[in-house]
């Protein structure tokens, strides 16, 4: 017998083995956990279909798509590979995450659609942190709510994290990353078939359409973000004819076909202004059609429509199975699971280790939707959560969840994803020590 092949399953049969035998059912079936575990994760789950999945992920999944079929992989690892230079990679990655302000979630597509084109580990985890941590809106409100010096830290913090993240995990898997310096050596100059400034306009188009649908209302309502938000639906509109615009003008699509595609979306928008997410479903569905049944020489919106159904159809389910087994665990905001959120607030008091350290793993593994973790945050320091434990998880938190980690692992692989986690886990748990001991 190989023992050395055979400890993974004996593992898993003590873990199974202790959790049947020391499980609690009596306190489970008389405080009700498991009938309320299982309605939150139903909960959750339906709210995270109804509020992100359109929104969010379907925007991203087009973008990812799009980076599979009209970015080539020379230029991938041109400003993010292995080769690349150090301070453009981790510039371009920090930056082009940090402008998109998404969740842990949405960020995936992005993330794989560049990893598998060739980037560089480092530069495409940098990326993949500073999507969901940097997110300017999030800090302005953290700041606003739970005061400047938290908002500095959380701006400072997240930076800071996705340069040194990327480089170590650079640096842990240097040898594997050979392969990629091999590859980009090796590879030609590819045909391009548009300007940069055409591909450049082109994606821009999508992310504005993912940004601004996704903006959240603000704390207050005034300022410029007030304005911005109640305009909202307008600029994304914007957007969209804007990418209907470059697809005719650059992409060959035909005029006619883009007018019947543009109809219904149109008609929505003016006879039921008060329903945006209809014209944007139309507008989804319009779009899924006009390129799986592009007539094109080329066939680039054939494989462009393709491409973003590869990435959902992998990633969709792992996300939605996540968001499951998250809301089961912990709940909603403001509702319990199966962990009872006593628990959570009594051990994230003070500015231990140990708290700092359990604020960091609940984080990790929590959902949070986009600007959400402050008004949670909020609660908790109420209840007594200390400053140091709240920036952990503020750092830990937006960039990770349960959800995001299983995705991560089907992208690189499940060492890289534990090294990932580890790197945010302890570096949240160290910033939060050090900040709780100023402050």
């Amino acid at each position: 017998m190989n023992f050395s092949r055979e400890w993974k399953p004996l593992t898993t049969i003590i873990a199974v083995f202790l959790a049947c035998y020391y499980l609690p059912v009596e306190w489970l079936q008389e405080s009700q956990r498991l009938e309320n575990a299982l309605w939150e994760s139903l909960h959750l789950v339906r709210w995270y279909a109804q509020e992100h999945v359109l929104l969010c992920l379907v925007p991203a999944f087009f973008i990812a798509g799009a980076v599979g079929v009209f970015v080539s992989q020379a230029a991938v690892m041109k400003y993010l590979g292995p080769k690349a230079n150090k301070g453009v990679a981790y510039g371009v990655a920090s930056v082009s995450g940090s402008i998109l302000a998404v969740c842990s979630c949405t960020i995936l597509p992005l993330f794989a659609g560049i990893y598998r084109m060739g980037a560089g580990l480092g530069p495409a985890c940098a990326f993949l942190y500073s999507g969901p941590a940097i997110n300017i809106l999030a800090i302005v409100l953290t700041g606003a709510v739970l005061g400047p010096e938290m908002g500095i830290a959380r701006a400072v913090g997240a930076v800071v994290f996705a340069v040194v993240i990327g480089l170590l995990m650079h640096l842990f898997f240097r040898k594997e990353e050979s392969a990629k310096v091999a590859a980009a050596a090796a590879m030609p100059e590819p045909e391009v078939a548009r300007p940069l400034w055409q591909n450049g306009l082109y994606f821009a188009s999508m992310v504005g359409i993912l940004v601004f649908a996704n903006w959240g209302k603000p704390a207050e309502p005034v300022g410029v973000w007030q304005a911005i938000y109640a305009a909202k639906w307008s600029i994304t509109a914007l957007f969209a004819l804007a990418l209907a615009v470059i697809l005719v003008a650059w992409f060959k699509v035909g005029k006619y076909r883009m007018l019947l595609t543009a109809l219904p979306v149109a008609g929505l928008a003016l006879f039921l202004p008060d329903y945006p997410l209809l014209p944007f479903i139309a507008g989804t569905i319009g779009l899924s059609l006009l390129t799986s049944t592009a007539d094109t020489e080329d066939g680039e919106l054939r494989e462009w429509f393709a491409t973003s159904w590869d990435f959902a159809k992998k990633i969709l389910p792992l996300l939605l199975l996540g968001v499951l087994i998250a809301g089961a665990l912990l709940g909603r905001p403001d509702h319990e699971g199966l962990l009872p959120s006593g628990w959570i607030a009594g051990l994230v008091g003070g500015n231990s280790l140990s708290a700092n350290l359990f604020a960091s793993v609940v984080g990790a593994f929590m959902y949070f939707a986009t600007l959400t973790e402050v008004p949670i945050l909020q609660g908790l320091i109420g209840a007594g959560m200390g400053k140091g434990p709240a920036l952990a998880l503020l750092l830990s938190g937006p960039a990770l969840s349960l959800p995001n980690m299983l995705v991560i692992r089907s992208v690189m692989g499940t060492k890289k994803t534990v090294v990932f986690v580890g790197l945010v886990i302890v570096m949240a748990t160290i910033s939060g020590m050090i900040f709780g001991a100023l402050f």
